[in-house]
């Protein structure tokens, strides 16, 4: 089950997201549906079969955001979660072989598409990481046994 948790930013993003599909896509491919069908017969027409297979899409996607938006909950960046990692943080983190990895905490909304240095709250690596500090070790499960990784940097603005 997905955490019902996003950041002010990532809510940003799929309003802007429900807003251009139910405003300005939406209407467009209705518009070329509304052609494909005033041409005549719709069993041949690849036109209107692949704008009506787009508008499912669309409508499957909006009904979707709709739900999804009003049951997330935005959280804001508090002063007292300076100093430890918790959701939202920007993390700078170690291991022994010298790897270094830089990412943000976010809600599982937010890791897709354009977002990179992002992991979800729920990633085994996120959870491992919540309420350390600068310096502190992570013990991190993986496939092949734990992990071992050290937290260089943690910050609510991007590193």
């Amino acid at each position: 089950m997905k955490t019902n948790l996003i950041t002010p930013e990532g809510m940003t993003k799929l309003k802007t997201e429900l807003n251009y599909l139910w405003r300005e896509y939406r209407p467009e491919i209705t518009k070329k549906v509304t052609w494909a069908a005033s041409l005549g017969d719709r069993s041949e027409n690849a036109d209107y079969k692949e704008n009506k297979r787009l508008l499912r899409q669309i409508d499957g996607r909006v009904r979707f955001l709709r739900k999804r938006i009003e049951n997330l909950k935005v959280v804001e960046y508090a002063a007292e979660q300076e100093g430890k990692i918790f959701f939202g943080a920007w993390v700078e983190i170690e291991n022994d072989a010298g790897d270094i990895l830089q990412f943000r905490i976010v809600g599982p909304d937010e890791i897709y598409g354009d977002a990179k240095g992002y992991i979800s709250i729920d990633a085994p690596m996120a959870r491992a990481l919540l309420k350390k500090e600068v310096d502190d070790d992570a013990v991190v499960p993986t496939p092949t046994g734990p992990q071992d990784w050290y937290i260089n940097k943690i910050s609510y603005t991007a590193l």
